[in-house]
């Protein structure tokens, strides 16, 4: 890509509108590749944590309503240190990727997982809320769509959000204020709940190769990424595994492009 489209802002936004929305075409997302690192997010590393693994299981049975199997990756989960606060979020969050039964659901199952515990005498940590309040109304749109900016690497604007500009607000002011304001998950951990969700899902794969570029922009590496493929095979399923992988070895591509 030549400087002149590396500054010309109208470009830069174009691109992280496709980021967003996985409507990049190939070779676009790559643009956009500044690494966060605030929200809390770990430090670069090659390997995931104990905690870090147990989110992916969680998060892609969540999404796809296997509550079966959701029960005993919340167990190993919360045996391998995630928090009852922990849990919580990450399945509060399947409501922006796979509707709101499905969070219901999940967090239903967790009440239950939870209650069987304390039966047998073992109490989980808590965690934490978050640290400090979550902006309301206006201040709530400014720091969704400052969020969105730092994930995406440039302002998100475009004709699908002129066109339909009340999903504009929701992104910002749900997801990207209500969701990701909420700092006690940080961004690496959001992400790879997102990757896992998507990747548990089939026909999202355009999604799935955008946030797999978002998660190496808030310091996730292909290694942790690589991982999360892993984990998804041994733990929900091949297809999913596979989703994951091809997101990552793919640029995001518009739909229905043949690239």
């Amino acid at each position: 890509m030549n400087n002149t489209m590396r500054a010309d802002p109208h470009i830069k936004g174009l691109l992280a509108l496709a980021i967003c929305l996985g409507l990049a075409a190939h070779g676009e997302a790559s643009a956009q590749q500044t690494t966060v690192h605030d929200k809390g997010a770990d430090t670069r590393s090659e390997s995931l944590s104990a905690r870090q693994q147990a989110v992916i299981p969680v998060a892609a049975l969540a999404a796809v309503g296997d509550i079966a199997r959701l029960g005993k990756a919340l167990e190993a989960g919360l045996n391998a240190g995630l928090s009852v606060s922990d849990a919580k979020e990450v399945l509060v969050q399947v409501y922006a990727y796979a509707g709101f039964p499905r969070s219901l659901n999940a967090l239903g199952e967790l009440m239950r997982v939870l209650e069987a515990r304390r039966a047998r005498g073992i109490n989980d940590a808590p965690g934490q809320p978050p640290r400090r309040p979550i902006p309301k109304g206006d201040a709530l749109l400014a720091a969704g769509r400052a969020n969105q900016t730092k994930l995406t690497g440039a302002p998100i604007r475009g004709a699908l959000f002129e066109f339909a500009p009340s999903i504009d607000e929701y992104l910002k002011t749900h997801l990207f204020g209500d969701i990701f304001e909420r700092d006690n998950l940080d961004w690496q951990m959001r992400e790879l709940a997102t990757v896992s969700m998507l990747a548990a899902m089939s026909g999202v794969e355009p999604q799935l190769r955008s946030h797999m570029r978002v998660s190496q922009n808030v310091g996730l590496s292909r290694s942790q990424l690589e991982q999360l493929a892993d984990l998804l095979a041994k733990r929900v399923d091949a297809d999913a595994a596979g989703r994951a992988r091809a997101a990552l070895a793919q640029p995001a591509v518009a739909p229905g492009s043949s690239r």
